[in-house]
């Protein structure tokens, strides 16, 4: 067993892994640009939806790759290197959660005829401050978790990998995936997403391959993952010893770091926010070209869920039990020596092996790996945040905005929010999480658990109302701002020293206060709508599943898919007056996309679109019921087989 990397030619410095991760480059660039010479690109629903003309191979294939970035492999790999594979919970129950996105929320939006989730609260509930207050949210959350944290964990991995700059490199990143996002629109973004997808999963696997061929297997593995102890600890403690229950995923539920009736709990209903009800993974289904070929997606994005165990965490512990006094290490001076961390070294745990293990080629190889893994979330995220600011705020402010004006706002916001996300680069450097995986969910839970508990109770309960929803989800995000400030303040105490924080952060996991914030929004929302006035039943007609349009009750005076409002004459010749502008206008205007006129389309034309989406063939309905049945089970074998 190595104790430390003894490679002196650690990072990119062959010809034949930078020439890899060139290729790379060229190639995501080419699908990217390759997907702009599609038909019909320069409309609104074109741009943000893709013109929901997407099969099941890429539906499935950038629901996962949007899921997985570079914070996946780095968090997961840390977390798997620091407690062991019960953190894989979140993943396998992704399973039923997106079957639920497929077979409950989805026939919904869809028959609200919606582009984004806040607009189907718009649609449920009438009022403006629902809509707004959770667009506002996604897209600070969007900002300052998911964009902060790829690039936080990407940043970690080039600086190992290359040596260079942070900043350099991460504006770099941010150049190629914001051209094909902003010019291409979702369809760029989901063709690059399944290829990345490809490259993940092929690198990783031969990562993980290496890696057991080099600790001698699985069983070994455990062995040596048992004495993965630094030799600079204090010897009278348990500090920097594994745990006992590393390899079982249903770990003690009172004093285990991961309590597994808190795990399983928060990884399904806690997480019902994350899969159903979040714009970057919803916009993906609504891409789809009918029903039939979203279900598919699904069930294909939960398959590709199980893998995270054997290409992530695993390796994780492999590169702890080779490295124990890097990776594992304990002692704060020599944590800051090996990673700059004083809290510990395990989120470096991926990145080594790569780079320690690796051979001339595979390493350009897994370089590549994590590109993909960063570029994918960072183009899903730019992507759903430009829709979510165009769709949801921008036509809020300007109620009569033309098509051509919306897709131009939608390429600015995307051009501003990729700078922004480069000035948070120093407050996400700062950061003293050494479980990055474990905080992701945290906050992530305390903030987004409460959203699930909206939308569900919004599709599944008729009586429900907008004063029982505002005031259940401010409710529910007032504990859980308080929990995560609370957090925050009073940090975890190094391993050995007594804990002196209040008892509500120290003897409650954050798992269990994410379903007291579940509750506790529940009750508030059952409570306030009882108390008040009950929605008239016109305003519920098509936006719960009990009440969603089916294709055979679609009529053309119940057409409500999201178009345009009206443009007046006014309006009309100054659109065509811009459009008869200079040539360097109307280039810009045809490599983005932008049409000369708006599209428009018919309340015939809206009901046939709604009518085919919603229609299931029943041969295939079987089919996909089947699979998703045969998805269950496996999930099911696979935590009784790990329990």
């Amino acid at each position: 067993m190595n104790r430390t990397s003894t490679r002196t030619d650690i990072g990119l410095q062959h010809w034949a892994d930078i020439l890899i991760v060139v290729l790379y480059f060229v190639l995501v660039l080419g699908v990217g640009f390759w997907s702009l010479c599609r038909p019909n690109r320069g409309s609104v629903r074109s741009y943000f939806l893709a013109g929901r003309s997407m099969h099941w191979w890429p539906v499935g294939a950038s629901l996962f790759s949007s899921n997985i970035g570079s914070e996946h492999f780095v968090g997961l790999a840390g977390t798997g290197a620091a407690s062991g594979i019960a953190i894989v919970l979140y993943e396998w129950m992704s399973m039923p959660l997106v079957l639920l996105l497929g077979w409950l929320f989805l026939p919904v939006y869809i028959s609200a005829g919606v582009y984004t989730l806040p607009e189907y609260l718009k649609k449920r509930f009438g009022g403006d401050r629902l809509r707004t207050y959770l667009s506002v949210l996604s897209i600070i959350l969007y900002i300052i978790t998911k964009l902060a944290v790829s690039i936080f964990a990407g940043a970690l991995f080039i600086q190992l990998a290359l040596g260079w700059d942070m900043y350099v490199a991460i504006a770099a990143l941010l150049l190629v995936t914001a051209v094909y996002t902003l010019l291409g629109g979702l369809a760029a973004v989901m063709y690059t997403d399944t290829l990345q997808t490809v490259i993940m999963t092929l690198g990783a696997c031969a990562l993980v391959g290496i890696g057991m061929a080099e600790v001698g297997g699985y069983n070994r593995l455990q062995r040596l993952y048992a004495r993965a102890v630094p030799l600079i600890r204090n010897a009278n403690s348990t500090c920097g010893l594994p745990p006992a229950d590393a390899f079982s995923l249903l770990r003690d539920p009172v004093k285990s770091d991961q309590p597994w009736p808190g795990i399983l709990l928060q990884a399904s209903l806690g997480c019902v926010w994350y899969w159903c009800c979040d714009q970057v993974i919803v916009q993906r289904t609504l891409a789809a070209k009918n029903l039939s070929h979203a279900k598919g997606g699904a069930i294909l994005a939960g398959y590709l869920k199980i893998v995270p165990l054997f290409i992530m965490i695993w390796p994780g512990m492999i590169s702890r039990a080779l490295y124990p006094d890097e990776v594992g290490c304990v002692d704060p001076d020599e944590c800051n020596k090996f990673c700059g961390n004083p809290v510990g070294c395990s989120n470096i745990a991926y990145p080594k092996i790569v780079l320690s293990l690796m051979p001339t080629g595979l390493r350009g190889l897994l370089m590549s790996v994590m590109l993909s893994a960063i570029m994918s979330s960072l183009t899903s995220i730019l992507n759903s945040a430009s829709t979510l600011f165009t769709m949801d705020l921008w036509r809020k402010m300007r109620a009569h905005a033309t098509e051509r004006e919306l897709l131009i706002v939608g390429r600015v916001f995307i051009a501003a929010v990729s700078g922004l996300s480069i000035l948070w680069i120093p407050l996400v450097k700062s950061s003293q999480s050494g479980q990055l995986f474990v905080y992701i969910q945290a906050v992530q839970g305390y903030l987004g658990t409460p959203i699930g508990a909206i939308f569900l109770w919004a599709i599944l309960w008729r009586r429900m109302n907008e004063q029982g929803a505002f005031w259940g989800i401010v409710a529910g995000h007032t504990c859980g701002i308080i929990r995560m400030v609370l957090d925050f303040v009073y940090t975890a105490p190094d391993c050995g020293d007594p804990d002196t924080r209040p008892p509500v952060v120290a003897m409650v996991h954050y798992t269990y206060f994410c379903q007291m914030t579940l509750v506790i929004t529940s009750v508030v929302i059952v409570g306030v709508s009882l108390l008040t006035k009950k929605p008239a039943r016109a305003q519920i007609v098509g936006m719960t599943w009990w009440d969603r349009y089916r294709p055979e009750d679609i009529e053309v005076t119940q057409a409500e898919e999201v178009s345009l409002k009206p443009i007046d004459d006014s309006s009309m010749s100054r659109e065509e007056d811009t459009s008869r502008g200079g040539t360097c206008r109307k280039w810009a205007d045809f490599i983005c996309g932008i049409p000369r006129k708006s599209e428009e389309h018919s309340l015939e034309e809206q009901a046939a679109q709604k009518r085919a989406f919603l229609k299931e063939p029943k041969f295939w309905a079987h089919i996909l019921n089947i699979n998703a049945v045969m998805g269950l089970v496996v999930v099911a074998f696979l935590i009784g087989f790990f329990r």
